[in-house]
């Protein structure tokens, strides 16, 4: 029996399924400039969303605090946003989380600056009380190795794991690779060209071995030139490219997606992210006008705006 929990109320359709809190943007008395993340990363990118008008203030899903008894399904008293995002998803067929996708958190351990295991916790979230939800695919994008879900669904056939990641940097988790079911390795400095080549032919494949019910898409931003901790060489219009790939392909096969950004050390990824946004609805990828996954596919049931 699902437990109770507040993390599952009703959204507005005038509120685009986009979940962001202020609370994401990290200060400490001045610290947080000392650590190689950008601790307001997803404030800009907010920001920069509103000065294109793509946004406002009410059209935002503000991301609620997960009580003890919804991170006992993971793990004890850590503190996430990312589990009303994963019903959006469902709900409106795409969910963006401008922040999230701690993809080095398991269930018992940290690591990687990741505190929490959000992705895991957003999919089992979904296979408990999503009627319809019962396979997942994780599309990692980020320039590392995503061991903390891997290990967390280690042996579980529900969830597939597609990992692309700079094969020479943390972590290096050799146990946690046996859990991939499409691994690429990438070698220092991979740029475009071979970047999206192999993205997009090893995506085509992933969805011909494995049709998922839901796909989680860790949109790290540490590919990026010049980015000192993930080692590779990907343009900014790369990483738009990029992510314009992955909707087309997951909405081309009418499944809902629920996209996090995860890893990105540089100041201007907020601008990249933004910008990839705005490219995804100007291609109406995503937008209010997007019809639900599950209104499109009657062999899934319309889903009420809120599980009781």
């Amino acid at each position: 029996m699902p437990h109770t929990t507040q993390l599952y109320q009703h959204v507005p359709e005038t509120r685009w399924p986009i979940v962001y809190s202020p609370r994401y943007n990290i200060t400490f008395m001045g610290l947080e400039k000392l650590h190689p993340f950008d601790a307001g990363k997803w404030g800009k990118v907010i920001s920069f969303l509103k000065e294109e008008k793509l946004l406002s203030d009410g059209m935002l899903v503000e991301a609620r605090e997960a009580s003890d008894d919804d991170l006992l399904v993971v793990h004890t008293r850590r503190y996430l946003n990312e589990l009303k995002a994963g019903k959006l998803a469902v709900d409106r067929g795409w969910a963006i989380n401008v922040g999230g996708g701690f993809h080095h958190c398991s269930s018992d351990r940290g690591g990687g600056f990741c505190a929490y295991a959000d992705i895991t916790l957003a999919i089992k979230f979904l296979f408990e009380r999503v009627e319809g939800i019962s396979r997942a695919t994780i599309i990692d994008l980020d320039a590392h190795q995503g061991n903390g879900h891997e290990r967390d669904f280690m042996g579980d056939q529900r969830v597939y794991i597609m990992d692309v990641y700079n094969r020479h940097i943390y972590p290096g988790d050799r146990v946690a690779k046996q859990a991939i079911s499409r691994k690429v390795e990438l070698e220092w400095g991979t740029e475009d060209d071979e970047y999206l080549s192999k993205v997009e032919r090893n995506l085509e494949r992933a969805f011909q071995e494995y049709l998922p019910d839901v796909v989680v898409y860790n949109a790290g931003t540490d590919v990026l030139e010049g980015d000192r901790l993930g080692g590779l060489s990907i343009s900014p219009g790369g990483i738009v490219k990029r992510d314009e790939l992955v909707f087309r392909v997951v909405r081309s096969h009418q499944i809902p997606i629920l996209m996090v950004t995860s890893g990105g050390y540089q100041k201007r990824t907020a601008r990249i992210i933004a910008d990839s946004i705005l490219n995804l609805h100007d291609l109406g990828l995503i937008g209010p006008e997007t019809p639900s996954v599950s209104a499109q596919n009657s062999d899934t049931p319309l889903l009420p705006p809120a599980v009781p």
